[in-house]
């Protein structure tokens, strides 16, 4: 049977809406090496799932002539689909039409899909590719931003948020990305700026690129606020769909299981040598974290970034992890101003999403000095404090060397509501390292000594035996038990599943108030 006017007329409509701004303005976004807002839409979701809403709207500003120029879909593509089978939402912004610019319909469009992303309980993710506000609309455009920044966090804690941020996002149209759980960014195609080149040459005199003031690998390596950087467009969609994969669709559920095919009882004898004889030389975390979780896959967030503290997903017997673990290949594993509140940032995150978090660690304390004190780390070291007294999911702690003042306090102790605390035969539990004890507490013997260097050394050993062990904290109970390194695979499993039914709560109250 031939096709109706009425059907002919409804497909030509839809075929006009998939062209965007035109051949042409798709073939400049090509030349820049880009895709277009349905192009990454295809890549991201599970094929043909895509279901496009409001591809007929249109924009009502009549200034500036704009009533002449009018593009079905506006400057954005919104609907849903699924990846592996699981529903999401999906706003992906369409720079081919005035720039991708945001005006009132493209909220609208946008606010709409964050709100039947919050009532049916599923992920919503953001493409985000915009010259920002559409000038000609004014106010309009601002208050369409609003709209969008209460929902983001609305949302938050409620569903996973997720940007992709695929070509410009500036001025105000950053904050909406910065509210959401997690930024991913491409390197050498995409930038974040509150403020742009030109205004900052004017204001500061300062030459910089786009790039060098807001490109991805400024912000995956200084600024923190890139989680993930990817080569490509293709890339940076393949690692959202993946992460995707370790969490639940919201808040009221749990992450899927997901059967590994890796031994829960395998143990690993690696582990026993890992850590160095001598306690000052350093090793990576991720030698210990890649042998224990499934199949050796752990998807690390935030990785350029703070990497004296290392975070990311996993599975464990395949149960979705969140792992926190202090690096000692990098400043030794000390706890500063940035990796405090990286690790804090993604507690949270996992405490919202019903993610047990497992911590690995190896912690001397805090940096010292002028710098971390004056930038506030003790606020920094507070905001991770909070973060993990807060939390109420199960949480697993290993003790896999030192474990020294108050930081040992802060890394999920057991006086902070730890569910299953072990250590390490190597682990040193004390309030500092036998070094700088021995200096405070014997100080005067030392200034009387015949031989000060041969005393030290003997009172240092002496220390070393008595207090830098796990065995002290082990007969008062802060530790569950103390493990041999090969076990700890099977040992956190089995901790898991004894937590799965875990029920814990924080005082009623309306929210705390978090050192921010």
């Amino acid at each position: 049977m031939s096709e109706t006017p009425r059907i002919k007329h409804l497909r030509e409509r839809k075929a006009k809406a998939h062209l965007g701004g035109g051949k042409e303005r798709i073939e400049a976004q090509h030349q820049r090496g880009r895709l277009t807002a349905r192009e990454r839409i295809d890549l991201l979701l599970d094929k043909g799932s895509f279901r496009e809403v409001d591809s007929f709207v249109v924009h009502r500003t009549h200034d500036f002539d704009l009533d002449k120029q009018k593009y079905p879909s506006d400057s954005v593509v919104t609907g849903w689909g699924t990846i592996e089978g699981r529903l999401v939402y999906v706003f992906s912004q369409d720079f081919t039409v005035f720039g991708g610019s945001l005006g009132e319909v493209h909220a609208e469009k946008i606010c709409k899909i964050m709100e039947m992303a919050m009532k049916n309980g599923a992920p919503v993710i953001g493409l985000n590719d915009s010259g920002g506000a559409r000038i000609q609309e004014g106010v309009v455009s601002l208050g369409g931003y609003s709209d969008i920044f209460l929902r983001n966090t609305m949302a938050s804690g409620v569903v996973p948020q997720i940007s992709a941020i695929m070509g410009p996002c500036a001025g105000g149209a950053v904050y909406s990305p910065a509210l959401t759980d997690f930024i991913f960014m491409v390197r050498n195609s995409s930038y974040m700026f509150v403020t742009g080149p030109d205004v900052v040459k004017a204001v500061t005199h300062e030459e910089v690129s786009f790039e060098d003031l807001g490109g991805a690998s400024v912000h995956s390596e200084k600024s923190g606020v890139c989680h993930v950087a990817a080569d490509s467009e293709a890339d940076t969609l393949y690692l959202i769909r993946k992460m995707l994969g370790y969490l639940p669709q919201n808040n009221m559920e749990d992450a899927p299981f997901v059967e590994t095919g890796d031994d829960p009882l395998r143990m690993d004898e690696s582990l026993d040598a890992i850590v160095p004889e001598d306690a000052n030389k350093p090793y990576d975390i991720k030698d210990v974290i890649r042998p224990i979780v499934d199949n050796g896959q752990f998807f690390e967030i935030h990785e350029n970034y703070a990497m004296n503290v290392v975070v990311g997903f996993a599975r464990l017997g395949g149960h979705s992890v969140g792992i926190i673990a202090n690096q000692p290949a990098v400043l030794a594993g000390v706890l500063d101003i940035d990796a405090s509140e990286k690790a804090a940032r993604f507690i949270r995150f996992c405490d919202s999403f019903n993610l047990p978090i497992i911590t690995f660690e190896d912690v001397p304390g805090f940096l010292p000095g002028t710098v971390q004190e004056h930038g506030g780390i003790i606020r920094s070291g507070a905001k991770l404090l909070y973060a993990y007294c807060e939390a109420t999911v199960p949480k697993l702690t290993v003790i896999t060397r030192k474990a020294y003042g108050g930081a040992y306090c802060v890394m999920s102790s057991k006086h902070i509501r730890g569910d299953f605390n072990v250590a390490w035969p190597t682990a040193e539990i004390a309030v500092m390292g036998p070094d700088g004890a021995v200096n405070i507490v014997f100080r005067k013997e030392l200034e009387k000594a015949d031989d000060p260097v041969k005393r030290k050394a003997e009172l240092v050993e002496e220390y070393r035996a008595k207090f830098a062990n796990p065995y002290v904290a082990a007969e008062r109970g802060y530790i569950d038990d103390v493990i041999e390194p090969k076990e700890t695979r099977p040992r956190l499993i089995n901790a898991l599943e004894m937590l799965q039914n875990k029920r814990d709560s924080n005082p009623a109250k309306k929210h705390g108030n978090i050192p921010l």
